[in-house]
């Protein structure tokens, strides 16, 4: 007799497995840990043999009929059922978000992107992995993925979320490139999320507090490694990532310059900074300590891996400043401010030497000075001025109230009037 909704419903487990016939080799065996699982018996080239198709009530008896006649079908041409389901899983794993995934990844590798990025975006995939892994990147919907950005926003990880969203769309994106995927399901999900409250990274911008800071950092009784490297992030201001991991062989003693190699740049540019004496000084006690090897800042574990991330922050707290109070990219934010209100230095030699790029397209087409020499004495003259901010009675620089200069932008001919520090900010990439 056949099968109904209703026994499939009401088949208790006993001390045996149970069968449970519908007729043409369909079976839904009853474990006796209380599992359903559907079965087709069938024989081929006179061989027993059985077709799992999946748990009920996750495959309806609908579904495991259809899949019963599509399974005689094949035997009517021929084909093994059992055979024929092996290779649609292997070709299933193949286009699996989780393989598409790592190809994608495997590509940024190929391109040359940072250890850092990678890493990310490794992170990143790894909540998506337990939800959509190991679908079919063509079965994936809006709603498995938004499953998976639900189980990191709920942890109050809003960035994250917006992160993995991003991340996500990349892989949808590279696999309808390579004609394995047709949508990104990612797009209908823009607004779905938790917007991030945005805050800027601690900074300080006042001189006489500036001033104080760099005199505990002169103080600081931890790692020489670590007080050289808190005073070269406030000498010339990198990102503390392309600090950390600078080598010696980008130092040109000779001429004064730092060149960081693009891979380490945020906007894949290599990018060069002149080295103020001050700047030289600090290199060449550090050498001592470190250049045996090839990194500037060795990590205490491994010569061959930097400091880690945290390494100057958890310096400044040690010196009793919060994270509201200082950062290690916040010395981006105290150069930018105080070079900027100086009025000394043509603002897009300051965006130069912060690593900006300009966001305006017309404006990026003229962006291609260098402003170097401008740049060379800015850099001296930052030096001097923190010398004479750490002094014990500084003469601090009064830099209120004082206009910009008002001589046309070198980069875009007919911008004639000088933009306000406000519209500096605005068009400036975020740090």
């Amino acid at each position: 007799m056949p099968l109904s909704d209703v026994k499939c419903r009401n088949a208790r487990p006993a001390s045996k497995l149970v069968k449970l016939s519908d007729g043409g080799g369909l079976q839904l065996w009853v474990q006796p840990t209380g599992s359903r699982l559907w079965r087709v018996a069938y024989r081929f080239k006179g061989k027993q043999k059985l077709l799992a198709l999946g748990s009920y009530p996750l495959i309806s008896l609908a579904e495991a009929r259809e899949a019963r006649d599509d399974a005689k079908r094949l035997l009517l041409a021929g084909v093994d059922p059992g055979k024929e389901r092996s290779l649609q899983k292997a070709d299933s794993a193949k286009d699996s978000f989780r393989s598409i995934a790592e190809e994608y990844v495997d590509k940024l590798k190929k391109e040359g992107r940072a250890d850092r990025t990678i890493s990310k975006v490794k992170w990143l995939l790894d909540f998506a992995y337990p939800i959509i892994g190991d679908k079919c990147i063509r079965e994936i919907d809006t709603a498995s993925i938004l499953t998976a950005l639900r189980r990191v926003e709920v942890r109050g990880r809003y960035e994250s979320a917006r992160r993995l969203r991003s991340t996500i769309g990349s892989v949808f994106r590279y696999a309808i490139a390579t004609a394995r995927a047709e949508t990104d399901p990612t797009f209908a999900l823009r607004g779905a999320l938790i917007s991030p409250k945005v805050t800027s990274r601690a900074a300080i911008t006042d001189p006489k507090a500036l001033g104080g800071l760099l005199r505990a950092i002169h103080a600081f009784d931890g790692q020489p490694t670590t007080r050289a490297g808190l005073k070269l992030i406030a000498l010339l201001f990198p990102r503390p990532g392309e600090l950390r991991a600078a080598e010696w062989e980008e130092f040109d003693f000779e001429s004064s310059v730092w060149t960081i190699p693009e891979a380490r740049m945020k906007m894949r540019r290599p990018h060069r900074i002149p080295l103020s004496k001050q700047a030289i000084s600090v290199l060449t006690s550090l050498r001592v300590i470190s250049g045996d090897g090839s990194l500037l800042f060795p990590s205490v574990r491994s010569a061959s891996r930097p400091i880690s991330d945290n390494t100057l922050n958890a310096a400044l707290r040690r010196m009793g400043y919060s994270k509201e109070e200082a950062t290690a990219h916040g010395f981006r934010a105290t150069a930018s401010t105080l070079l900027n209100e100086c009025g000394k230095w043509h603002p897009d030699a300051i965006e130069r030497q912060l690593a900006h790029i300009e966001n305006n397209d017309v404006r990026r087409a003229y962006a291609r000075a260098e402003h170097w020499d401008e740049r060379v004495k800015m850099m001296q003259w930052w030096a001097d001025y923190l010398d004479e901010l750490k002094s014990k009675n500084p003469r601090v620089i009064s830099i209120e109230g004082r206009h910009k200069p008002t001589r046309p932008s070198t980069l875009n001919p007919t911008a004639a009037v000088h933009q306000t520090p406000m519209q500096i900010s605005n068009r400036r990439k975020s740090y």
